[in-house]
Parts: structure tokens; C-alpha cells; sequence
């Protein structure tokens, strides 16, 4: 299936860079937490205000001209999600993670160790969020550009893979970036495993109508 989602406000970094920076220092001198500039935010601290789409454990904010292809099974539960702009795509899942550390660092290094053993390239960078991979695998098609970006957050961590021009260039990312910082994590007080897929559902009203309507997943960009 596909949803199609819009936000009103658009395009705020410079101003709220400086706001930011504005409020940490006082903060700092004040003897509170540093503000938070940008997601993926834990539920307990997203913003207000903002539209967003609900899939139980990831909340998508409406960006405009990005769609939200998801791939669900028959009950609802989703198995893929993947936004698109243009020729671009982001692919998104959430993992349980511990409460002492964050997981990434093990994950990528994993991740690498994968690609490399399957005959990709992978190449460690300094990103917007930290360390991150970007490789060049092959298939069938030639050769695919992937960014994999992670974020550790309170007990979860995301995992985020672009694919496009936005794998080798970050500025071309533009709305799916966006869609990336704009992303709330419920994870719930439930005790889960780490790296267990923190579970995404359908939207209760979307998947009786995907029912009532029959229809197929969407065709979806290469899953990694």
C-alpha cells in the first residue's frame, strides 16, 4: 500500500541551529539537560503540533511529496517500511535496545562485515547522526548505492538506509532527510529482547480497508 502525506511547515534548520544553541548554552549554565535539536525523538520527547502518521512503534511526520510505502501481512503487522522522493528512498526499521548503551556500533560493524562477505564494498564515514556506512553492492540491475545511518536512542535504536543520490550525497537527501529528523519512537515499557524489531502496525481504519479492498503491497525499492 502507499500513503501520500502532507506537512504545513517546511524548512527551519538555520533558525533552529541557532535557537539551539542559544538554549544549551543557558542550560549548560543552569545546570539543566541540553535541548533536542532534532530526531528520531523518543516519544517522551517529540514535539507537538506536528501531523504525523502512527505505525505503533514509528510515528512518520507528513513531509510533502514523500510517500510512505509500507508491506504488511494479513493481519496488519508490517514488515517494511520505505519512504520515496523522486528517484530517492529511505528505508526505516526499529530495534530494541538496552537501557545501559546504545547498539549501533556493534549493528554497523555487522552490517560492514555482511556486505564485505557478500562481495559489496562499505566504507566507515563521520555523518550528520555519527558513524556511518556507505556501500556499493551489486545485483542484477548494476550497481546500488546504500547509506545505512543509526541512531541510539532511550532503549531503541533506528536504523535508517538510503538509497539514490541521497546514499553518496546527504544534502540530496532534502525531504527524506527531513522525514528522518522528524521521526518519534514509541517503544513501549514492554521488556524485549535487543535487536527485536520493535513492532508496526497498520493504522486501525487503513488496514480494514486494505482488507475490505483486497490490495497488494506496493513494489517496494531493494530491501537491505
Amino acid at each position: 500500500m502507499i500513503f501520500s502525506r502532507k506537512r504545513a511547515d517546511a524548512g527551519r534548520h538555520d533558525r533552529d541551529e541557532r535557537t539551539t544553541e542559544v538554549l544549551d548554552d543557558y542550560a549548560a549554565e543552569e545546570g539543566l539537560a541540553p535541548s533536542i535539536a532534532r530526531g528520531p525523538y523518543d516519544i517522551s520527547e517529540a514535539p507537538s503540533g506536528v501531523a504525523r502518521l502512527d505505525l505503533g512503534s514509528l510515528h512518520i511526520p507528513a513531509v510533502p511529496e514523500v510517500e510512505v510505502r509500507v508491506q504488511a501481512d494479513q493481519q496488519g503487522v508490517i514488515q517494511q517500511v520505505v519512504l520515496v522522493h523522486g528517484t530517492n528512498a529511505l528505508q526505516l526499521g526499529v530495534f530494541a535496545a538496552p537501557r545501559s548503551e546504545g547498539i549501533w556500533d556493534e549493528v554497523r560493524a555487522e552490517i560492514r562485515q555482511s556486505l564485505v562477505n557478500d562481495g559489496a564494498t562499505a566504507r566507515e564515514v563521520e555523518g550528520e547522526y555519527g558513524p556511518e556506512l556507505r556501500a556499493t553492492v551489486h545485483t542484477q540491475d548494476g550497481a546500488t548505492e546504500l547509506r545505512f545511518v543509526g541512531v541510539d536512542g532511550p532503549r531503541w535504536m533506528v536504523r535508517a538506509v538510503f538509497q539514490g543520490a541521497a546514499a553518496v550525497d546527504p544534502a540530496a537527501a532534502g525531504p527524506l532527510a527531513e522525514c528522518l529528523e522528524g521521526l518519534v519512537v514509541d517503544r513501549g515499557q514492554e521488556a524485549k529482547p535487543v535487536r527485536e524489531p520493535l513492532p508496526l502496525r497498520l493504522p486501525r481504519e487503513v488496514a480494514d480497508q486494505a482488507e475490505s479492498d483486497g490490495d497488494r503491497p506496493a513494489e517496494q525499492p531493494r530491501q537491505v
